[in-house]
């Protein structure tokens, strides 16, 4: 298996990313911050998150120290918030049974939240260079290709066939490099709709490519038809100001802050009344839908108008917060959330 793995590295050392962000001056703490913003998000869309979450938090403790609130501020448009408030707990985790040094060993890291066995591999290879094999979205569809893996990755036997061929391939030395390479092929050469086979260094082996099935492989997921849902999303406002209230830690959007909402427009008045908004006015804003992994869901956002102004409702105060849109809070908020606030924001200032 050498001549796989010395003709990625040369490939690497010719064509390889070297100079990212969290590739100069690697610690596992940067590597594990940037592993976990790749997972379900293209490089280009996560370099500024990075650079700016890395500012605010530059190491592990200031992560693990910090509101829950300002860690999915700086995660805000990125989604899958899962992630960064597992992060966040695993920080706390890392501070308390580590003294703030992020783990070492494998089984160390696969025990912290959110973080995988593929994941603690490419932390551990790319920033301590141990050797661990790594097996992420991009590597699969590598392996799958050159070996012709059929089969959905996602499926137990399949992903264990790549398991143990990623095992095979990875050599015994570079392996911070080789990993890294693995990664930047499977986003570069060998992407899902074009893949460029002619520039691929292990092109001469590659059974898909040689069968001409390249895009054969990896196997899909089988298709299931998204279930539907509505909801109506209230957005009480008074001088610029919206109420929004901290969604529970999980679940949908959990810790996010967002509008309260009901399933039906018969449903706004006693909503309204139990919030103590007194009288308004109600305008309905354009309805668009956001898709989840596991349904669509199709929202009808309520403008309401305040005749007079909002009663502080004790009871709530910690959970709730009037969000000025001129001078925005620094809180995490869910998608439809700043979609709607940017709605709000270009309707104010056309009528200014």
């Amino acid at each position: 298996m050498t001549a796989f793995s010395d003709n990625i590295l040369q490939w690497f050392d010719q064509h390889g990313r070297k100079d990212l962000p969290w590739q100069l001056n690697k610690t596992a703490y940067s590597v594990w911050v940037s592993e976990i913003m790749l997972q379900q998000t293209q490089v280009n869309t996560v370099i500024p998150y990075y650079q700016r979450f890395m500012q605010r938090f530059p190491d592990i403790r200031h992560l693990a120290e910090a509101p829950q609130d300002d860690v999915l501020h700086h995660w805000t448009g990125l989604g899958y918030y899962a992630r960064a408030r597992n992060m966040h707990k695993a920080a706390q985790i890392i501070c308390e049974q580590y003294q703030g040094h992020f783990p070492d060993t494998l089984e160390q890291v696969v025990a912290l939240p959110g973080i995988g066995r593929s994941t603690a591999g490419a932390i551990l290879s790319l920033a301590l260079n141990q050797h661990h094999a790594i097996l992420d979205g991009n590597v699969k569809r590598v392996l799958s290709r050159y070996r012709t893996i059929g089969g959905w990755p996602g499926e137990k036997a399949v992903e264990k066939r790549l398991w143990q061929l990623a095992q095979a391939l990875t050599p015994a030395t570079r392996v911070a490099d080789y990993n890294q390479a693995m990664m930047d092929l499977g986003a570069s050469l060998c992407s899902r709709s074009k893949p460029d086979c002619d520039a691929c260094p292990v092109n001469t082996e590659c059974k898909a490519r040689l069968s001409n099935r390249q895009h054969e492989f990896p196997g899909r997921k089988p298709r299931k038809t998204l279930p539907e849902k509505h909801t109506v999303m209230l957005l009480p406002q008074w001088q610029g100001q919206v109420l929004l209230y901290k969604r529970p830690p999980s679940g949908l959007w959990g810790g996010l802050w967002g509008f309260y909402e009901v399933d039906t427009p018969q449903q706004v008045e006693p909503m309204a009344d139990k919030l103590k908004l007194g009288e308004f006015e109600t305008q309905q804003l354009n309805p668009f839908r956001h898709t989840f992994s596991h349904f669509h869901l199709h929202i009808q956002p309520l403008l309401l108008q305040l005749k007079s102004p909002p009663v502080a409702d004790a009871v709530r105060e910690d959970q709730q917060l009037w969000y000025d849109l001129k001078q925005p809070a620094n809180v995490g908020l869910a998608a439809p959330t700043s979609k709607l606030f940017s709605t709000l924001t270009k309707t104010s200032d056309q009528q200014n």
